[in-house]
């Protein structure tokens, strides 16, 4: 039996029960069911488990533990990383750290690089350019970036869905490796190690899809709105059916062009390389070591 079929991920969804109730109430997939249809599409016979970890009443399942799994994936959240006295925000640090020392590789995306550059002591602060939000345009890997496996097959530069306020300010000093940026955010991937762990942080999320942001986008159309990115919350429909349209043909020319929507955005190859990378490059030697 291939070792790929014998794998067991946490994926940690990063968001409180009362904000995952607005998503589902807005019709907005839920985090956790996002990174669960890439490893079911890429690992179909791998155990999944959720740690709804903000839930501060919430452990890992009965007869685990954190070496129980062979990978963890954190997803985004609407938590803010920097703050110190919230405790939905502690508790998930504290055992991000947790798994570092246990030796388990990470990864995540957006509050994941957040969480990898927090827990192995660098920094995230509130990115003075602002929100950068549907799709982050012209990512470019370094040159750490175009060599490390976490990119292999990748274009050295793409664009990639993304929604955030927050930005890692400072990269630890130790352990970690700049892979990827653009001109909105000096930070869109890095490489962390710490404790006898490593964590594949991703700012952008390659486990969207255009319909799935499309509806985060109504759903957060009135901050998008008085942020000053759309002059009426209508707008902010119009391109998210535009997008949904997309979505269901995405062989139109003219929405391609349209949306500025290209391959890397479209084919789940190419936008979801980097998980695939991970699985094949971090997490399955990590098995067989």
């Amino acid at each position: 039996m291939p070792i790929k079929d014998n794998l067991k991920i946490c994926v940690i969804n990063g968001y409180p029960a009362a904000n995952r109730k607005v998503l589902d109430e807005s019709g907005v997939a839920q985090a956790d069911d996002l990174y669960k249809d890439f490893f079911k599409w890429h690992t179909p016979n791998a155990q999944l488990d959720t740690l709804y970890i903000a839930d501060l009443d919430a452990a890992l399942p009965s007869g685990t533990n954190i070496n129980s799994y062979d990978g963890y994936a954190w997803t985004g959240s609407n938590l803010t990383i920097y703050h110190h006295d919230d405790p939905r925000v502690t508790r998930q640090i504290e055992f991000c750290r947790a798994v570092f020392d246990a030796g388990v590789p990470q990864t995540g995306s957006c509050w994941g690089v957040q969480m990898a550059a927090m827990a192995a002591g660098g920094t995230v602060e509130k990115n003075p350019k602002g929100r950068e939000w549907s799709i982050a345009r012209d990512i470019q890997l370094t040159d750490a970036g175009k060599n490390h496996p976490l990119y292999r097959g990748k274009p050295e530069k793409f664009d990639g869905f993304i929604m955030h306020l927050d930005i890692v300010s400072r990269i630890p000093n130790d352990g970690a490796v700049h892979l990827a940026t653009n001109a909105h955010s000096y930070v869109q991937a890095l490489e962390v190690k710490c404790g006898k762990g490593t964590f594949w942080g991703i700012q952008y999320h390659p486990e969207f899809n255009l319909d799935a942001m499309a509806r985060l986008l109504i759903a957060r159309k009135e901050p998008l709105t008085k942020e000053g990115f759309f002059k009426a919350e209508n707008e902010v429909e119009t391109l998210a059916n535009k997008m949904i349209e997309l979505y269901k043909n995405p062989q139109s020319q003219e929405l391609r062009k349209a949306l500025n929507v290209g391959d890397d955005v479209l084919t789940r190859e190419i936008r979801q390389q980097e998980f695939r990378n991970w699985v094949d490059y971090l997490v399955l030697p990590s098995m067989s070591g």
